[in-house]
């Protein structure tokens, strides 16, 4: 044959061509990593107050409160963030399982609500109910 293709230049190749796909994969990488700080938004939350059915309380509940100016009250008691384990322990009678209800004044940031819980959390007590006003617009 002259100046034609024989059959052994016309054998298959079973090899897949990967570089199309790393291509459309860096491109769809670079597109989320553009788009992804686009997405959270940084916005004064008002949350509403809730209008859902009260769940029923245990007889003698426990409170923890975090007013305005920071300070904590276990059931009627001041206590210091560093005293509210040992505080925990006598209210529940060492007793992790009981759920503590944790109460806090809508002028108190988002954060120091967070770090009450974390101050929970450290002490073993996971089991902590938000409370609110009930039936509020």
């Amino acid at each position: 044959m002259a100046g034609g293709i024989s059959e052994d230049d016309l054998t298959e190749s079973h090899e897949i061509n990967v570089t199309p796909f790393i291509d459309v994969m860096l491109v769809l990488l670079i597109i989320f990593m553009v788009a992804a700080p686009l997405a959270t938004v940084d916005l004064n939350v008002d949350l509403p107050a809730s209008s859902g059915a009260a769940s029923p309380r245990p007889d003698e509940p426990v409170w923890l409160t975090l007013a305005s100016d920071l300070s904590l009250t276990l059931g009627q008691d001041a206590v210091t963030p560093e005293g509210l384990a040992p505080a925990l322990e006598a209210a529940t009678g060492d007793d992790r399982e009981v759920r503590i209800f944790l109460r806090a004044d809508r002028a108190v940031s988002y954060g120091e609500v967070m770090g009450v819980m974390d101050l929970l959390r450290g002490a073993g007590f996971t089991r902590i109910a938000l409370v609110g006003l009930e039936g509020a617009p």
